[in-house]
């Protein structure tokens, strides 16, 4: 089971216990789903309501894509990709590209519509005449522009290839149920559909088919996923001690640790393969949190690589920040470092012990340097890298959010400040309906000039 410790830090059980009160009274909003944004809450019993026919279907679709495809396009932003993608990168081969297609056995999973760089698309259609691909385009809407823009291209494309008809075959839809451009043009196309739940925001959807479907055509087991999310609910929903309650612990510490001054939360990982778990989390603590003028600032680093470019500010540079260390016990590996007879790099000292340990006595090291330096360390640990205790992670990382942003006063569930950069785009590309902001936004670059 996941594990949480802050021991050795600015604070300790005494400092912890004073929050007590707080974390219950939140603890019961989220139960009784009383707080705000509690229209949102669908992801708090999804884990246990994904049901039989859904894992089969999402089974189903994932192996008629395995057997007809070797690249899978995952089209969509923020929450609609990141979740997928921390699991993926997660469980999947650090070199997975060079593989052949007999030793990797399912597609290789793409990212599409996260950006708006021309380069980007463009290298990728030229990658596309080569290989035969599907789509899965996640989107509630249908016209958030990213996504909305790389799939008009690639549609083009996919049709071009394959022809009208057999491009259908091609494309999956994951969408809302109901409403919206894409679910039209799904029904309007015939594109099988998935539908993302009208209570369950982006960055709360990876336990949907938005996450669980590229999860499993890319190759991995979602039911065991699921299960250690089912688990750690349970867990969690139990009690709302902040010493028995992971969930509630990590909150408390890290609103303790926000108001004395440390503004900024670094998570650091040493494992590459949690690089996109970190990106999955900066989205899901940076939108839930950051609003109203409050909330911590997600960050995050993966070393050892990283103690040799940030390693210096966060030793020694302003003392506004802590670390959250997501720690994995076991390895995967026995890799050894070999002995040499010349010595000449004098690593001898290290001869016949395992990488992997090594990497582990960096990370106490690098704990006991940044602790010495003011920097508190917080940490998560969970036994190893596999479906089972991501889904565990995610479904944790989801609860704490949860309680952390009603620690704050905020609508964790909300995301307001997402919108201001859309109607200034929007008016400066000409969009019908924003002349008014076309023509104000037009005046006053003008004026810098």
């Amino acid at each position: 089971m996941l594990k949480v410790d802050i021991q050795g830090n600015q604070i300790d059980g005494a400092a912890l216990a004073t929050m007590q009160a707080e974390i219950t009274t939140a603890h019961r909003k989220l139960l009784a789903k009383t707080g705000k944004g509690n229209d949102f809450l669908g992801w708090m019993d999804l884990p246990k309501q994904i049901d039989e026919k859904l894992l089969q279907r999402i089974e189903a679709t994932a192996t008629h894509h395995s057997e007809i495809s070797e690249l899978l396009l995952v089209v969509g932003i923020g929450g609609s990709y990141l979740g997928a993608r921390a699991v993926i990168e997660a469980l999947k081969n650090n070199f997975d590209m060079l593989l052949t297609r007999e030793e990797r056995h399912k597609p290789v999973v793409l990212y599409v519509g996260q950006n708006l760089s021309g380069d980007y698309l463009s290298e990728l259609l030229r990658l596309l005449d080569r290989y035969d691909y599907s789509i899965n385009i996640i989107s509630k809407s249908g016209t958030t522009t990213e996504p909305a823009v790389a799939f008009r291209i690639l549609k083009e494309h996919l049709e071009n290839k394959y022809g009208t008809d057999q491009a259908r075959k091609r494309i999956v839809a994951t969408t809302d149920k109901e409403r919206g451009a894409l679910k039209q043009m799904a029904d309007e196309q015939g594109y099988p559909t998935y539908v993302v739940p009208d209570d369950v925001g982006g960055r709360y959807s990876v336990l949907t088919p938005v996450g669980l479907l590229p999860i499993a055509v890319a190759g991995f087991n979602i039911r065991e996923l699921v299960k250690g999310a089912v688990d750690m609910r349970s867990h969690l929903i139990a009690g709302d001690s902040v010493i028995d309650n992971p969930a509630a612990k990590y909150a408390a510490a890290r609103n303790l640790l926000y108001r004395q001054g440390k503004k900024v939360e670094i998570m650091v990982n040493y494992q590459p393969k949690l690089y996109y778990f970190t990106e999955w989390w900066k989205q899901l603590y940076g939108e839930s949190e950051g609003k109203e003028g409050k909330g911590i600032f997600p960050a995050g680093v993966v070393n050892t690589t990283d103690l040799h470019s940030m390693g210096q500010y966060i030793q020694e540079g302003e003392r506004l920040l802590f670390e959250t260390v997501l720690s994995v016990e076991a390895f995967n590996n026995n890799l050894k470092v070999p002995s040499d007879e010349q010595n000449l790099d004098q690593l001898n000292f290290l001869a016949d012990k395992n990488v992997d340990t090594i990497n582990q006595t960096a990370q106490t090291a690098t704990m006991l340097a940044h602790l010495d330096g003011g920097v508190p360390n917080l940490t998560i640990t969970i036994p190893k890298i596999n479906e089972y205790y991501l889904g565990q992670l995610i479904y944790f990382y989801e609860f704490a959010c949860a309680l952390s942003g009603y620690l704050l006063g905020v609508n964790p569930f909300d995301q307001p400040g997402v919108e201001a950069y859309k109607v200034n785009m929007f008016a400066l590309l000409g969009k019908p309906g924003y002349e008014k902001q076309t023509a104000a936004l037009r005046e006053r670059l003008e004026r810098k000039q």
